[in-house]
């Protein structure tokens, strides 16, 4: 089984560091640059941007992205963009849908990509990778991308202006990267065990799926970082959550957002995606959860796997405890969702399993009832805590 580790071609991160857009258009080849701003940055820093590309002299068209990332909207946009001459550079400035619609526009135009995002909520800046939504939030499709964005610009200086919450958003996108790699490593031992005993075809390819397509398995490389990824969130992330909520810039924020979008962004790709997003995906479904971000259904969801893991109660409680200091959802009420309402909660449950979904990328097999019975056991563990 092979090894894969994919990553942007460069990583740029540190206050002020928007301002060499124009230039690294140009570096990319670029005689014109497209903007896909996320509209409420539009709204605030629009004339900024204007100013960075026309004093660096270069033309630019822009567009304010609002609203889910459809396959619909983005094939829009990349109609209207309508070239594939080599010399526009297609840039995403924004949020993770913004910037997955900017990913998903340049692999269909087949532009040279940079993405700057304006929070580190969670870690698809750097990913081949575009998370698919259907109009009324729930969950389309992952498109695998043909390569990883060439450039990732995180302004901190821009990040440390959007609210604490997503921030501490993309700490719970964060938090599953290890454990996900973890089963996804686990997964390929047996797979690789099953194989020298009876032939190389033996077994589900848990190595693939979305975060890793061709048949492969977690580097040693991507488990380090998906391993560091978590001490670092640990270590800085409650202090990073109250800086962010001052407002100041301090190195815990720098090492959170680097933690969110790169380490994150890398370890997961490359070490694999597993139950943790699969109940994410699962929850999407359900309604209620709609106003609740991306990074705050993964962080309670990455409890869920490791109730499904009976992973000692111990590491169970550390996540949820850090999860509760920075305001990250560790109960279903949180979710907006009950644990009166199992049948709300088995649809939820049901369609984390579904074909195509990350959960088959666990080392045992798991099933819907499993799943539900996890998301109640999680729900428990929370609620004591809270009472403690």
């Amino acid at each position: 089984m092979a090894y894969l580790l994919k990553s942007p071609s460069r990583y740029i991160q540190g206050p002020g560091v928007m301002a060499r857009l124009p230039g690294l258009c140009a570096q990319l080849g670029g005689a014109r640059a497209a903007l896909l701003v996320d509209g409420f940055i539009w709204e605030r820093h629009g004339e900024r941007l204007e100013e960075l590309f026309k004093t660096g002299g270069l033309p630019v068209q822009v567009e304010a992205y609002r609203g889910e990332c459809t396959e619909a909207r983005v094939k829009e946009y990349a109609g209207r963009l309508g070239t594939r001459d080599g010399r526009t550079v297609l840039v995403g400035i924004g949020g993770g849908k913004t910037l997955d619609a900017a990913k998903a526009a340049a692999h269909f135009t087949g532009c040279p990509l940079i993405v700057a995002p304006t929070a580190a909520s969670t870690d698809a800046p750097c990913s081949a990778l575009s998370v698919l939504y259907q109009e009324n939030g729930e969950l389309d499709r992952y498109l695998e991308l043909d390569r990883s964005p060439d450039i990732v610009l995180a302004d901190s200086e821009f990040i440390v202006q959007a609210p604490a919450r997503m921030l501490a958003a993309g700490m719970g996108d964060a938090l599953s990267t290890f454990y996900e790699a973890r089963a996804c490593r686990r997964s390929a031992e047996q797979i690789a065990a099953a194989s020298r005993l009876t032939g190389p075809d033996t077994g589900p390819e848990a190595g693939d799926g979305p975060a890793a397509p061709e048949r492969t398995a977690p580097s040693l490389s991507a488990c380090l970082l998906a391993e560091g990824c978590l001490r670092t969130v640990l270590e800085y992330g409650e202090q990073a959550f109250c800086d962010a909520q001052a407002g100041r810039l301090t190195d815990a924020v720098e090492h959170i957002i680097e933690a969110n979008i790169y380490m994150s962004g890398i370890g997961f790709e490359s070490g694999g995606l597993a139950a943790a997003h699969a109940v994410h995906n699962g929850l999407t479904v359900l309604e209620e959860t709609g106003s609740v971000m991306h990074g705050e259904k993964v962080a309670y969801a990455t409890a869920v796997q490791l109730c499904l893991e009976e992973a000692p109660e111990a590491e169970i409680r550390q996540i949820q405890a850090f999860c509760r200091n920075v305001g990250l959802p560790v109960t279903l009420r949180e979710l907006g969702l009950s644990a009166d309402r199992p049948d709300r909660l088995a649809l939820a449950a049901e369609a984390s399993c579904a074909s195509g979904s990350p959960m088959a990328h666990m080392p045992f097999a798991v099933t819907p009832d499993k799943v539900l019975s996890a998301m109640l056991a999680a729900d428990r563990l929370g609620g004591q805590d809270a009472l403690s």
